[in-house]
């Protein structure tokens, strides 16, 4: 009988945890990296302001206070913080429905289903990188009951700052898409987790400024891909 544990292993054989080590410890990951990312989003906090104060009143018009949605997330050495994001929810969703948003989720509100899928709801997370909780590239922070779960070569995951994206945004840039609408945190979990474990994985054994530039180049190219999609479902 096959051993399930096994597999698992065997997901990261091409994985050496010398060279993880290595990139986890190397100076770009833990200075420079940081420097980078405090600079850059005080610059673009400053100008995001009349963008930011747009989506608080069109948020507030919809479905009224709170704007902010912010929800525990596994961080940087293992520590707990709140993420945050501009809310497309209505209010208490996490208590009407699963962790994972689906396809159609009856929660998201009009304006919400926008910010989703142009992935504005994300830029509310500047507040974590000046704060330092967070990087513009890393591993995408997940719910802590999955976090628990972190074994192996998993466990370096949490030695890289969380990002805003990386190599598992941009596979799963439709993740409602692939969960669907029925038992969507049942998919998430034997379906996806184990594969964004993969990619968080693959990103810290390659932690480095050319990989984080491709993918700040490449989400950006994954989200415009997604607005001009919904914009032509829109019209049709």
């Amino acid at each position: 009988m096959t051993n399930p544990e096994k597999i698992q292993e065997n997901k990261y054989e091409e994985y050496s945890e010398e060279k993880i080590k290595a990139s986890v410890n190397g100076i770009y990951n833990r200075f420079v990296k940081r420097i980078i990312d405090l600079v850059i989003a005080l610059c673009l906090g400053i100008l995001l302001i009349p963008f930011y104060i747009v989506i608080s009143v069109i948020i507030v018009i919809d479905d009224g206070f709170p704007i902010l949605y912010r929800a525990k997330r596994g961080g940087y050495h293992n520590t707990v913080f709140k993420i945050c994001k501009f809310r497309t929810m209505v209010k208490n969703a996490d208590k009407i429905g699963g962790a994972t948003t689906g396809l159609n989720d009856k929660r998201i509100t009009k304006s919400g289903a926008f910010l989703r899928k142009s992935k504005f709801d994300e830029t509310a997370q500047l507040l974590n990188i000046i704060k330092g909780d967070m990087s513009f590239i890393g591993p995408r922070p997940e719910a802590l009951q999955y976090v628990e779960r972190f074994k192996g070569l998993e466990k370096y995951i949490l030695e890289v700052r969380p990002g805003i994206t990386d190599y598992s945004s941009l596979k799963f840039i439709n993740l409602d898409e692939i969960v669907g609408s029925e038992n969507v945190d049942e998919v998430f979990e034997t379906k996806v987790l184990g594969k964004k474990n993969i990619l968080r994985v693959k990103y810290v054994s390659e932690i480095s400024f050319t990989t984080d530039v491709k993918i700040f180049f490449s989400t950006i190219k994954g989200v415009l891909k997604k607005i001009m999609r919904t914009l032509s479902r829109t019209q049709k």
